[in-house]
């Protein structure tokens, strides 16, 4: 897998900004041209300007794969129609909704936060084509900024126990390894995008923590309301 290196309209954070959704990579509308071109040299996929509802914190409002999309509810009728023009769409209701950081999935599974009811487990499943479970990653609630993922592998926050790393290995069938990146952050997907070809971490990462990531018919609408934590 090929990685480089870069910032996110002046953020290390890039995983926050970049949603790769299957072969498509959204990013801020907002972002300069010279980034675009990086972008687009790097991964070599579909480039695809948005916004959810006027942010540009793309990755930790979106989470999604071939089959279906998830989104905050912040997003905006005009954002759902486009979001709709490239698969399913189910929409996260009530205060704790990014579904970025409540989500990470692959074409074969997905994690989902405990602060999500079953009930949102099962239609995530339904709209995204694939096995999902509840889990923490490292104790922690936000298991968007903990993984990273793709058809290949896992990065995942260096705390994260036995028990989690199996049962991610379950359901989305691919091996998980630790790691962290932009020197030492433990948040690997708020620090990381990356497709199965190509990841992109935050500048600052290290040679070693480089060399750990190898995670080389009609549309339809759902929600899912919950309450927070």
């Amino acid at each position: 897998m090929a990685i480089s290196t870069g910032d996110i309209l002046g953020h290390t954070q890039v995983g926050v900004y970049l949603s790769v959704v299957d072969d498509i990579l959204f990013y801020p509308r907002s972002l300069d041209e010279t980034s675009i071109e990086m972008l687009t040299e790097s991964f070599e996929m579909e480039m695809h300007p948005f916004l959810v509802g006027g942010s540009s914190l793309l990755g930790s409002l979106l989470s999604g794969n071939a089959k279906g999309i998830a989104v905050a509810d912040i997003a905006t009728e005009e954002d759902l129609d486009e979001l709709t023009s490239f698969c399913d769409v189910v929409v996260l209701e009530s205060g704790v909704n990014a579904a970025g950081n409540l989500i990470e999935c692959n074409e074969h599974g997905a994690v989902v936060s405990p602060v999500v009811p079953q009930a949102g487990v099962e239609m995530i499943s339904e709209v995204l084509c694939v096995d999902a479970m509840h889990s923490k990653v490292a104790g922690h609630d936000t298991v968007g900024s903990m993984l990273v993922a793709n058809s290949n592998g896992v990065l995942a926050h260096p705390d994260i126990t036995r028990e989690e790393a199996e049962a991610i290995e379950s359901v989305m069938k691919v091996p998980v390894m630790v790691g962290t990146v932009t020197f030492g952050s433990p948040f690997v997907g708020a620090g990381c995008a990356a497709s199965n070809t190509h990841a992109l971490v935050g500048s600052g990462s290290t040679g070693p923590e480089l060399s750990l990531i190898h995670i080389s018919e009609p549309t339809r609408r759902y929600a899912i309301s919950y309450g927070g934590v």
